[in-house]
């Protein structure tokens, strides 16, 4: 029996679990950086094997950092998804050395596509569809695209408050995923309250966009990291979650956790089954062991034996 396999029968041992939260939590997906990633010894202590992980590529990164987390990440048994934020890569021949590399030194046959952080670009591409009309990612074989999903929209692509551009955006990837064999989803934003994430998945079915969710939440963290991080990612509406919190004493210095929207959100999915609300994508704000233990103690088993991909 693993170290992971323990603690989880440990866990399973003491505390009952949510049978809706944990069936809503497999294959659940978490996100690294490299120098996060740098600190843990070993993940297959903390992640079930076949845990897709992206690695989060920001601005000053080395690609030398990125593949050589990448490819450890493989070696220990993950399905590895890192970043191509649009605005960062030059030109089109730096990402094809990018996938060549990712490809050649760490087996990567997943990405996620998206603008990236930057107001400017430092190159020829603006955004995700740039990169997916290069048609470099199906030409290299790549099995899995993700794109970014954004359910309290979002004032960079739309400055007015609309979903105009957003929306736009997203009819141009539903059209992408019909007519190419690429196996996509929308990795969103994270958010804090779960009625504006099921209206919002509502909404894109009434649009007929079907390109599966999975929709991203904040780990346990302490609550001025997560006000913190939610204010530079420009989190919407549901920021008020943490600044009601934030008024209570009581509740000031206790970490928050991400149980209430993720239990309502579970409640959903296991009434409404063919909700497009279809996995759980874990910014860990508190760090990757502080997540990784959570998600253990509530049930979540990542790998998806009917989705191996």
């Amino acid at each position: 029996m693993s170290l992971l396999q323990f603690k989880r029968k440990t866990v399973e041992a003491f505390s009952p679990v949510n049978a809706d939260l944990e069936a809503f939590l497999q294959g659940y997906s978490i996100e690294v950086m490299p120098r996060t990633a740098a600190k843990i010894d070993d993940f297959t202590t903390l992640l079930p094997a076949g845990t897709r992980v992206y690695i989060a590529h920001l601005e000053g990164t080395p690609i030398d950092d990125m593949i050589a987390t990448a490819a450890r990440l493989n070696a220990q048994g993950y399905k590895v998804m890192p970043h191509f934020p649009a605005r960062i890569i030059k030109d089109k021949a730096t990402l094809q050395d990018w996938i060549n590399r990712y490809q050649g030194e760490a087996d990567v046959k997943q990405a996620l596509l998206l603008a990236g952080g930057l107001n400017t670009a430092h190159g020829d591409f603006e955004d995700s569809m740039q990169l997916l009309d290069t048609g470099l990612f199906d030409a290299a074989g790549f099995k899995r695209l993700h794109v970014a999903g954004h359910p309290e929209g979002n004032k960079d692509i739309d400055p007015d408050g609309s979903d105009e551009n957003v929306m736009a955006a997203l009819r141009w990837k539903q059209d992408f995923f019909n007519r190419t064999d690429a196996k996509m989803a929308l990795a969103t934003q994270f958010a804090f309250e779960a009625k504006p994430i099921i209206a919002w998945a509502d909404a894109l079915q009434e649009a007929n966009i079907d390109i599966p969710i999975h929709i991203g939440i904040a780990g346990p963290a302490k609550l001025q990291t997560l006000v913190k991080f939610s204010i530079a990612c420009g989190v919407g509406p549901s920021l008020r979650v943490l600044t009601r919190r934030a008024k209570d004493v009581t509740k000031l210095l206790l970490p928050f956790t991400p149980n209430d929207v993720l239990n309502e959100l579970a409640a959903h999915k296991a009434a409404n089954p063919n909700s497009n609300i279809e996995r759980v994508h874990f910014f860990p704000l508190g760090g990757i062991k502080t997540n990784a233990n959570w998600a253990i103690e509530h049930g979540g088993q990542s790998t998806v034996p009917a989705n191996p991909e």
